[in-house]
């Protein structure tokens, strides 16, 4: 079960962090000064990298996807600077103000300054974004020191992102999501998701057209392989403060299945039976040439075989997307690489693979005003320095490396005896080029096929592929297709004959032991759920080691089904949180091991029950009935005693667990849901009538559901709560507003600012969507619960809104010198 050493390719891929191309360390320096001295030259200080790879001249210019005429254009904007890019999220309260402020504030101040050296349109929207959500900005850091409004902008677009209210996303990188057609009651599946930038837009998405107080009925499960990489994501995701994502930790073309057994299929009060995506990003792992403007340090390390080392490994992932995908639904596949090894080659073969039950979708009316060519139906493939036509061009102790998948017509090698397949004695790296700098010396000139050889062209519709080039309009490159589901995937047949020219072990890099139809679990009833990769998706290795598999809990267990729906979950949150034997051996005398059901060194996720507790959160606030509250709340932590935060999950989410559970744990959950409330542990707070406090990521959502503990602020006292944090009673504009806050009971409340002029209000304002911070109602005081950074956007904000607003009754400036001269206690 542990396979540790698959898919090495991919783990290396993403656990190697790029080294910092654009910082030499001592030792280079002094070596380098060393030899200059020798030489006796001058050192002339820092020198520009080679922006340059002869080998990758050559593979692109016979690939022909860009006319001879445009290569000059081509090469000359790959070795330019990347623009930046950025998104508005649509989702968040004051998008429409961001907007405006871009345009008629930055936009224009950086017209009126025209300082020198400035592109023609240094910030502007890019066109063929909907809704001018997304712009782009193209200047050096140069213009930057120069430009006073430049050098504003910069550290607007800082607070921006750090709050959440924009993303800073390649705009290159925004597009596959945009072909996805995602709805707002759609389960929508990120395959290989960090950094998290696509999953915050597919979030906005189901998002939009969402009534304030409201969640979407659909959900997104955002995926990657690597521990660290989904830190990133989980980070990065939690600006956008929702309750209907998941983040899992599986390898992509592992991703297991979710269903429930045959003897729970009667029972009614089950929501989902089988977890199944109505939309799928692929966004696989790729050798990323197409990034070289932002990554430079690639044309150093670029060679051909890094695309083809990559193409089984992305044929699995995309199949694998394929068979949890709907019929009717859409996936979408994308790389950010120009090679058609990678891209039109995996499209092709998955195509072929499906039998005419996957059809690829012309989309080429879609977002007309963005630059795109049509995918190419002929290349070659270039292996250990020789161009190779078709896969009977490809040597025998090769073709374990170079699949006929990966040819334009996908014909299978012809029929050879097994023991005429003998590698070669100067065999070498697979990854290899010949005409690399790694020392690999050409194969035997017997065994070379002859060059010039015309390529296969594909009888496939290729050309309803999309391939951004970055000439078009100064961006990086990406390839894109959009498959559409039409019936269920064909079950491959048990004795089918397999090619006598590919061994039964396939190298590591690339695939693992194909497997038999007749090993696949009996409870598959869905042939869509068979991995047509040639393998299945039992075998899951991970990793991170210390989230291994539980040693005795199989992929068959499962667990009783009760007719009562809570004690469905409460039996199995204690079920699956139970350690075996073992694991309590191991860990005696060291921090408890956490574990999540199947799964080692991961946090639990259990359903928060305790009823008292429940209870005392529903008084305090006044949480409405309406609102769905209850068998929402879940917590990552098994010691209910001890619990620090409780997190809410839509409904949508909600069932996917239930579901999870039921069906063995197959999940392995690193994040889910949004963080409600948290425990207030300071000694004022273990006084307070409710324990837990509502954290802010959690405010926008219940608020519109509470009826206690709210008060309304002037202008004036809300733009003073976020200026200093913490004021006492009688340090309040309004004396209304102070004592109608001391009337509150000790503890949590909530401050909405009153647009109004002049006094509070007893009822939620019609603004559906009203300014509101988390506040700490103390024996003497109110305290602000907000980060820094979130009071310094949001008071500028407000100092926008009420801007115009009538003079308040006592000014501020004596407000803050009463301030200044007695500080408030928190």
């Amino acid at each position: 079960m542990g396979g540790r050493g698959r898919s090495r390719t991919q783990r290396k891929h993403f656990r190697q962090g790029r080294e910092n191309v654009w910082k030499r360390t001592k030792s280079d320096d002094s070596a380098a000064a060393a030899t200059d001295d020798a030489n006796g030259k001058t050192n002339q200080g820092w020198e520009p990298f080679a922006t340059q790879n002869p080998g990758f001249d050559e593979y692109y210019k016979e690939q022909e996807i860009v006319s001879p005429e445009e290569w000059d254009s081509f090469i000359e904007y790959l070795r330019k600077p990347l623009p930046a890019a950025f998104r508005i999220n649509s989702s968040c309260q004051f998008y429409l103000d961001i907007q405006l402020q871009l345009e008629n504030d930055f936009m224009k101040s950086i017209q009126a300054e025209d300082a020198d050296g400035f592109e023609v349109d240094p910030i502007k929207p890019l066109p063929w974004y909907p809704d001018n959500l997304a712009w782009q900005s193209n200047f050096s850091r140069n213009q930057l020191r120069k430009s006073q409004t430049l050098e504003r902008f910069h550290e607007f677009l800082k607070l921006e992102n750090e709050i959440g209210n924009i993303t800073r996303q390649e705009a290159v990188s925004m597009v596959p999501p945009l072909f996805l057609d995602v709805r707002p009651d759609h389960f929508v599946l990120d395959m290989c998701a960090a950094p998290g930038s696509k999953t915050f837009q597919l979030l906005e998405m189901i998002y939009n057209l969402t009534e304030p107080g409201t969640l979407p009925s659909g959900m997104i499960i955002a995926n990657d392989l690597d521990v660290q990489r989904c830190n990133l994501l989980i980070h990065q995701t939690k600006r956008m403060c929702t309750a209907n994502l998941i983040v899992t930790n599986h390898e992509a073309q592992h991703f297991p299945s979710c269903q429930l057994h045959r003897h729970h299929s009667e029972n009614s009060k089950i929501g989902i039976r089988q977890l199944e995506f109505d939309r799928v990003l692929c966004d696989v792992p790729c050798s990323g040439d197409g990034t070289l403007r932002k990554a430079p340090d690639i044309w150093r390390k670029w060679n051909a075989g890094n695309g083809n080392g990559l193409h089984c490994l992305q044929v699995q992932i995309a199949m694998r997307g394929l068979a949890l995908l709907k019929v009717g639904g859409r996936m979408v596949y994308s790389t950010c690489s120009m090679n058609p090894v990678e891209n039109e080659a995996v499209v092709a073969e998955i195509l072929r693979r499906c039998g005419g039950t996957v059809e690829l979708v012309d989309v080429s009316t879609e977002l007309p005003q963005l630059a795109r060519r049509p995918g190419v139906k002929k290349w070659k493939v270039r292996d250990k320095g020789q161009w190779l036509a078709s896969c009977n061009d490809v040597p025998k102790y090769r073709r374990t490396v170079i699949t006929p998948g990966m040819f334009p017509s996908g014909k299978l090698f012809k029929e050879t005896s097994e023991h005429d397949i003998e590698a070669s004695n100067g065999e070498t790296n697979e990854n290899g080029d010949a005409n690399s700098e790694n020392g690999v010396q050409l194969m035997d000139e017997s065994l070379a096929p002859p060059q010039n050889l015309e390529a296969e062209v594909s009888t496939l519709p290729l050309e309803r592929c999309m391939r951004i080039v970055p000439h078009d309009q100064n961006s990086g490159a990406f390839f894109i297709a959009v498959l559409h589901k039409i019936a269920p995937l064909p079950a491959p047949a048990a004795t089918e004959k397999k090619p006598t020219s590919l061994p039964e072990k396939i190298d590591s890099n690339t695939t693992q032991p194909i497997k038999e139809l007749d090993e696949m679990k009996e409870d598959n009833s869905n042939v869509d759920d068979i991995d047509l990769s040639g393998e299945g998706d039992v075998q899951i290795s991970e990793a991170n080691p210390d989230a291994d598999l539980l040693t005795g809990v199989g992929e068959e267990e499962e667990v009783p089904l009760d007719n009562d729906e809570n004690s469905i979950n409460e039996e199995n949150a204690k079920e699956v949180t139970k350690p075996s034997a073992d694991v309590k051996k191991t860990a005696s005398g060291k921090r408890k091991l956490q574990i999540q059901g199947r799964w080692r060194g991961v946090d639990p996720v259990i359903f928060y029950k305790d009823e008292s507790v429940v209870g005392k959160i529903i008084d305090f606030y006044g949480i409405k009935e309406s609102f769905p509250f209850k068998g929402h709340l879940i917590t990552r932590n098994n010691d209910m005693n001890h619990v620090k935060r409780i997190y809410y999950v839509s409904n949508s989410v909600k069932e996917a667990l239930e579901l999870n559970f039921l069906a063995g744990q197959n999940l392995k959950i690193a994040s889910v849901g949004m963080k409600m409330f948290e425990r207030q542990t300071s000694k004022e707070g273990t006084s307070a009538p409710c324990l837990f406090r509502i954290s802010s990521e959690g405010l926008p959502l219940i608020l519109p559901h509470i009826t206690k503990q709210i008060i309304y602020a002037s202008a004036v006292d809300f733009k003073h709560l976020l200026k200093y944090k913490s004021i006492k009673f009688s340090d309040f504009v309004n004396q209304e507003f102070a004592e109608k806050a001391m009337k509150l009971m000790l503890g949590c409340c909530v401050v909405i600012l009153n647009r109004e002029n002049g006094g509070s209000s007893d009822s939620l304002q019609e603004d559906t969507k009203p300014i509101a911070i988390g506040c700490w109602r103390g024996r003497t005081n109110v305290s602000v619960m907000v980060t820094a950074l979130d009071c310094q956007e949001l008071l500028e904000r407000v100092s926008t809104l009420v801007s115009a607003e009538a003079k308040p009754e006592v000014s501020e400036i004596e407000l803050d010198n009463t301030i200044n001269e007695a500080p408030a206690n928190s």
